[in-house]
């Protein structure tokens, strides 16, 4: 069984490793190999103690743990959308499972608290960025999100294209994760 609840500052080491982790087996065949290494634990480790001591009201990160041992699997993390090209207030900046712990259901858990607790404060829309070849995409797919836009990014020394995809009603959204 797993459970879900809000990051807290001592999560930052446990949510940099799956960053890295599975940053690099979803990343490994989209993005070229110098590009992938620039994502290190250390500023990965950094970049989440900030995160998680500085966030604000409108902005959250939950982690999903395993019960049994409350080893951390996964965490998704979002707040106010930062583009304001799309009619979308909200967005999801990260969503990750280790490897080993996708396919069982729990990013669709991940979704749903994220969705609810965006609703909860006041939002109605949610967008996520996805690099264009990522075979994640699927994900948002199965839950009706629809591509709305595309951006060319540059990540390290690339230059990728990523497709945004959003859901116009975050109750529409709980419905279909219920």
């Amino acid at each position: 069984m797993f459970s879900i609840r809000k990051a807290v500052y001592e999560d930052a080491e446990d949510i940099a490793e799956i960053h890295v982790s599975s940053w690099k087996s979803t990343y490994t065949e989209l993005l070229d190999e110098k590009d992938i290494s620039n994502i290190t634990y250390e500023n990965r480790k950094t970049l989440w103690e900030t995160i998680l001591r500085m966030q604000k009201k409108e902005q959250c990160t939950f982690v999903i743990y395993k019960n049994d041992n409350h080893k951390i699997v996964g965490f998704v993390s979002g707040g106010p959308e930062r583009t304001k090209r799309f009619e979308y207030d909200t967005e999801i900046y990260t969503i990750y499972l280790l490897d080993e712990f996708q396919k069982m259901g729990l990013g669709a858990r991940l979704l749903k608290v994220f969705a609810e607790e965006m609703m909860e404060l006041g939002y109605k829309s949610i967008l996520v960025w996805v690099l264009k070849q990522n075979p994640s995409s699927r994900f948002y797919e199965r839950y009706h999100a629809s591509p709305v836009g595309e951006e060319e990014i540059t990540l390290g020394e690339g230059t990728y294209k990523e497709t945004a995809y959003g859901w116009e009603n975050i109750n529409g959204l709980l419905r279909l994760l219920k």
